[in-house]
Order: C-alpha cells, then sequence, then structure tokens
C-alpha cells in the first residue's frame, strides 16, 4: 500500500509537515525555535514551564512572573511566525490552572498537555478556538481522558500525543517499563491508541494520534505513520538547531554525549527523567544534597524537604550555561547527533528521509 507523507488536521487546522517540535523546558524551546519550526510547515511549541525562574519577569511573585513570562514569549513569537503554534504545559506545575488561563487568553493555536493526565483541562478553556492535545503513555490513559472529556466537558482531544518510553524529559512510566524494551515499546502502545480512539471517532470528527519518544530520523517517521499515526512528535533533534533557544553549552552536552552517557534519574517531579551524565548528576544520584531554597514551590509533586535538589534549579542553570549546576535532559538517541544545523536543514533532512522511506516500502 503506498503511503504518503502529508500534512495533517488538528480540527480545522492545518499542518503542513506532519511533525510536531516536542516542548522542551525549562527555557529550551521558546520563541525562537518554536517559530522557526513553524516557519517551516510544521508546529512548533514554547515550553511554559519555568518561565517565572531566575531571569524571567522581573516583577511580581512567581506565579505573575510565570504568566507574565508566558503571555511575552507568546507575542514574541507571534512577531517571527503568522503560523500556527503551540504552548506545552506541564501538569505538575502548581499554577497549571494559571497558565492555560494566559494560553488561552492569548488565543495560542494549541495547548499540549502531559506530565500527569490533564483532565479538567477542558474547564479551562473559554474560547473555541485553541485546540487540545492530551500527551499520554498508554492506551488507558488515552481512553480515561476521552471518557472523562466527553462525559464532563463534551468535548474530545482534538489529537493526542503517544509518548513511548525512548523519550526524554520526564517519563510517564516505571523503572521497570523503561527497561523492558522488549513489551513497553511505542509501536505497541501506538496501535493499542488508535484502536481507543476510534471508539470515540464519528464521520465528521476524527483524533489524529501523534507518535513520540524515539523518534530520530525519517526512517522512524516513516514506521510509524504506516503503523496509522497522522504526525510525529520530536524533540531531541532539535536542540541542536541553530534556533533552539538554549545556550551553546548545553547543545555541546548533546554534541559530546556517548551511548553510555545518556541515564535514567529519579526527578523531584516524581517521574524518571532521562538525562546527559556530568558530574552534578553524578552528585545527585549517589544521595549528595544540593542546598537550595525552594523559592518557586512550582510543582505539585515535589516535597522540597525530601529531595536533594531543585529541578528548576537546575535546569536553569544548563539552559543557562552553567552545566556545572544543572543537566541536559535528552531523548534516548540524543548520542547520535553530530552536528549544529538550522532547522531548515533538519526539516529539509526529515522530510526528505520520510518520503523516500515510504516509497522504498510502497513498492
Amino acid at each position: 500500500m503506498n503511503i504518503e507523507f502529508k500534512d495533517f488536521k488538528i480540527g480545522d487546522m492545518r499542518i503542513e509537515i506532519p511533525i510536531i517540535q516536542g516542548g522542551m523546558g525549562v527555557r529550551v524551546s521558546s520563541s525562537g525555535l518554536a517559530s522557526a519550526v513553524s516557519n517551516e510547515g510544521g508546529l512548533g511549541v514554547i515550553a511554559s514551564v519555568g518561565l517565572g525562574e531566575n531571569g524571567g519577569a522581573s516583577t511580581g511573585d512567581y506565579v505573575t512572573r510565570s504568566r507574565n513570562s508566558l503571555v511575552s514569549v507568546i507575542r514574541k513569537t507571534r512577531t517571527i511566525t503568522d503560523k500556527p503554534f503551540g504552548v506545552n504545559i506541564m501538569c505538575a506545575i502548581t499554577n497549571y490552572d494559571d497558565l492555560v488561563d494566559a494560553a488561552q487568553q492569548e488565543s495560542v493555536d494549541v495547548i499540549i498537555s502531559g506530565a500527569g493526565l490533564p483532565l479538567k483541562l477542558p474547564s479551562l478553556i473559554k474560547n473555541k478556538r485553541t485546540k487540545l492535545i492530551p500527551i499520554v503513555s498508554s492506551a488507558r490513559a488515552a481512553k480515561l481522558i476521552c471518557l472523562v472529556w466527553k462525559k464532563k466537558y463534551k468535548r474530545l482531544p482534538d489529537a493526542i500525543v503517544v509518548e513511548g518510553p525512548l523519550a526524554g524529559g520526564h517519563l510517564g512510566y516505571s523503572l521497570d517499563e523503561i527497561k523492558d524494551t522488549k513489551h513497553v515499546f511505542l509501536d505497541n502502545i501506538l496501535k493499542e491508541v488508535l484502536v481507543v480512539v476510534k471508539d470515540f471517532e464519528t464521520p465528521g470528527f476524527k483524533i489524529p494520534v501523534v507518535a513520540a519518544g524515539g523518534i530520530f530520523d525519517g526512517e522512524d517517521i516513516a514506521r510509524v505513520i504506516r503503523l496509522g499515526a497522522s504526525a510525529v512528535q520530536m524533540a531531541t533533534r532539535f536542540v541542536c538547531t541553530h534556533e533552539c533557544d538554549v545556550a551553546h553549552s548545553y547543545k555541546e552536552a548533546y554534541l559530546s554525549a556517548k551511548k553510555e552517557d545518556i541515564v535514567i534519574i529519579k526527578s523531584p517531579v516524581g517521574m524518571p527523567g532521562r538525562v546527559i551524565n556530568n558530574e552534578f548528576v553524578k552528585k545527585i544520584v549517589s544521595g549528595q544534597r544540593i542546598d537550595f531554597a525552594c523559592p518557586y514551590k512550582c510543582l505539585t509533586t515535589c516535597d522540597n524537604k525530601k529531595v536533594n535538589y531543585c529541578i528548576a534549579n537546575a535546569l536553569f542553570s544548563a539552559a543557562s550555561g552553567q552545566m556545572d549546576k544543572g543537566f541536559a535532559m535528552c531523548g534516548s538517541n540524543a548520542y547520535r547527533i553530530n552536528k549544529i544545523v538550522s532547522v531548515k536543514e533538519l526539516f529539509t533532512e526529515l522530510v526528505e528521509g520520510a518520503r523516500a522511506s515510504l516509497k522504498k516500502k510502497g513498492k
């Protein structure tokens, strides 16, 4: 069967290239990267988490700074692209409701929400323009979200991102599941979610399913599209682009990483996290406490009296180039990146690779 690499629709919104750039905090994917991805025809995504930490808007408390900074980044992005873009908002943050409100007040095109189940997300949306996309790691989670949204809010997700265990950042899996690569595999979960959404679709309403986690090249994209995915979400590949908003030393951590440098840590978020090993990581894994005063109280799942480091401080430090005080989060394939390219060059590689793979397999 001949399968095309083509545009996809999120409700009435058309995305020319079926690639969503995953949201990366703290300040890894901001206006520079998100606008560049959208300008190439994909869907760029701003990460909302951490915008109120050091160096954010200078006035007000943490919640006020977070909101003002997000609004500022959204408005700046609009000056650089006239294409659709999204905002990623983690369920685990304490000011989730306020950031969702800020994003929908600014009429962002898409809100993507994970790191927990965004069961109440539709109740926070007052406009009819903003599309809602939950991130799930299982068919069970996808079904629960669809059931709750349909019953309580009379709406369904405009798309669903299925994130497998090879993803970067925080993972919705146990450590045992992450190690069980034979059974806990993106392709298997994707197939299960595709079955779930069919029960909620109608002739006039489709729920596109987006595959994420370990997607690295055109062959990976073609593989999941053949399975039924409408698009992919990729984050790791976009870190080593000229347009990525993070400090150069953060990108250098990717370029110098070997396969064995990519490790799983326990995060104060309450989930496992995939990161690039360094001296800071070795300290926190050994149990050493990195003194902090918890100035933000940014996570609902973090007990600052029990954890031995502040992940907000660690990620902000890394994003600003202080790798000795933090770490770079990454996907399982980060070690395969060997150069910094433009977003345009990366899109050309991915699109040509996907089309060639689909054409080859279609014969």
